[in-house]
C-alpha cells in the first residue's frame, strides 16, 4: 500500500489500523535542538481523543503518546521522530456479523477491489483512527511555526444547515473551545449540539463546514503552476476521510460574484502593502500574500449508522441488509477541527522549511 507519507522536506509517514496494536507516525526533517515533549504532542491528541462528550464516541482511549526516537535531553536531534499510541479500548465484536458485508459511505468497497483483502475492524487503515497519527505529527509543525509566528486556528461553522454568524479572530480564540461543538458562535453552537442529539437518537448522523485560518504566515510561501500552495492545502485537507470539498477564501461563494466584488484591493498600512478584503484567502498564484490564509471544508456525516440499510454480501454476491452496531460519531466535525489544523501546518511547515532551503 502506498499513499501513506505527506510532505517534501518535512515529510510524515503515517502506519497502523482502527482495532490494530496501535497507531503511530514517522516524522523526518524535522529541525535540530527544537525543544519538544510528549506534553506538546498530548495537548493536541486530547483534543481530537474519543469519548470527552455526549456528542462524540463512546469508544474511551487515553491516546497517550510515547516517543521512541529523534529526541535526547528534551531537544530534537534532527532525525527521524517516531510516535506510537496503543490502541487499548478496542470491540470487534459488532463488526464480526457484518465482515463481507460492504458498508455503505465506507472504504470496504474500495479497499476489498483493489487490494483483494482488509482489515474489517473498524474500518481498519480507512478508519478515522488514522488522524490520531496526523495529529501527533501535526503538534510538531505547531511547534515550529510558533517559532515563526505562525498560528492555526480551527472552529465549527455549519453543523446540518444550522450556520454560525460570522465571528472575529478573537472570538474563535475565546469561544471555540470552550464548548463540545467547537463552535465559536456560542449560541448557534446550543443548536448544533441539541441537532447532533437528536441525529444520535434517531441512530442517524450529520455532517457540516469546518474553518482553518493560518495567522502570520509570511508572504512567498508556495510555488507557481503545479505546486500552489493553495493546491497543496487541498490535497492535504482532501486526504482526511470526512472531507468531501475544499475551499480557500471565497471559495465556491467566488462563482458568483463579480470580478469588482471578488479582487482583493490593494492599500498601504504602516509602510506594508495589505489587501482591504481577503477573498483570495491569503494566497494568490498559489504564493501566500502575507494576509491570513484561510480554509474551509466539507464534511460529511459519519457513514456509520444504526438506521437500516441496504447492501451487498461481497462474498456471497447477494443483497442484504445491514444494521451497523459498535461506537461511533454521531457528527465529525468537532473532532476533525485539530485534524485539519494538523494538515494545513504540516503544509505550512513543509513549505516555510522548502523556502529555508531555496
Amino acid at each position: 500500500m502506498t499513499g501513506n507519507s505527506f510532505g517534501k522536506i518535512f515529510k510524515v509517514t503515517t502506519w497502523g489500523e482502527s482495532h490494530g496494536e496501535a497507531i503511530g507516525v514517522v516524522v523526518d526533517g524535522c529541525p535540530s535542538a527544537i525543544e519538544l515533549s510528549e506534553a506538546d504532542i498530548q495537548h493536541e491528541l486530547d483534543r481530537r481523543k474519543p469519548g470527552v462528550s455526549e456528542i462524540t464516541t463512546e469508544r474511551k482511549e487515553a491516546d497517550e503518546v510515547r516517543i521512541l526516537s529523534g529526541m535526547f535531553g528534551g531537544r530534537t536531534l534532527g532525525t527521524p521522530i517516531s510516535m506510537l499510541v496503543w490502541n487499548k479500548d478496542v470491540d470487534s465484536s459488532p463488526y464480526e456479523p457484518i465482515k463481507h458485508i460492504a458498508r455503505p459511505g465506507q472504504a470496504d468497497f474500495s479497499y476489498q477491489l483493489k487490494y483483494g483483502i482488509r482489515d474489517y475492524r473498524g474500518g481498519g487503515r480507512a478508519s478515522a483512527r488514522e488522524t490520531v497519527a496526523r495529529v501527533a505529527a501535526g503538534a510538531i509543525a505547531k511547534k515550529i511555526l510558533a517559532m515563526h509566528d505562525i498560528q492555526v486556528l480551527g472552529h465549527v461553522v455549519e453543523v446540518g444547515g444550522i450556520r454560525a454568524k460570522e465571528v472575529g479572530i478573537e472570538e474563535i480564540i475565546r469561544n471555540a473551545e470552550r464548548n463540545a461543538v467547537r463552535c465559536a458562535d456560542l449560541e448557534a453552537a446550543v443548536r448544533m449540539e441539541a441537532l447532533i442529539k437528536e441525529v444520535k437518537a434517531e441512530g442517524d448522523s450529520v455532517g457540516g463546514i469546518v474553518e482553518v485560518i493560518a495567522l502570520g504566515v509570511p508572504a512567498g510561501l508556495g510555488e507557481p503552476v503545479f505546486d500552489k500552495l493553495d493546491a497543496e492545502l487541498a490535497n492535504a485537507l482532501m486526504s482526511i476521510g470526512a472531507v468531501k470539498g475544499v475551499e480557500i477564501g471565497a471559495g465556491f461563494e467566488a462563482a458568483g460574484m463579480k470580478g469588482s466584488e471578488m479582487n482583493d484591493e490593494f492599500y498601504i498600512k504602516e509602510g506594508r502593502i495589505r489587501t482591504k478584503t481577503n477573498n483570495a484567502g491569503g494566497i494568490l498564484g498559489g504564493i501566500s500574500t502575507g494576509e491570513p490564509v484561510i480554509c474551509r471544508i466539507a464534511v460529511k456525516p459519519t457513514p456509520s449508522i444504526s438506521k437500516p440499510q441496504r447492501s451487498v454480501d461481497m462474498a456471497k454476491l447477494e443483497e442484504v441488509e445491514i444494521q451497523i452496531k459498535g461506537r461511533h460519531d454521531p457528527c465529525i466535525c468537532p473532532r476533525i477541527v485539530p485534524v485539519a489544523e494538523a494538515m494545513v501546518a504540516l503544509t505550512l511547515a513543509d513549505y516555510l522549511m522548502s523556502a529555508r532551503q531555496d
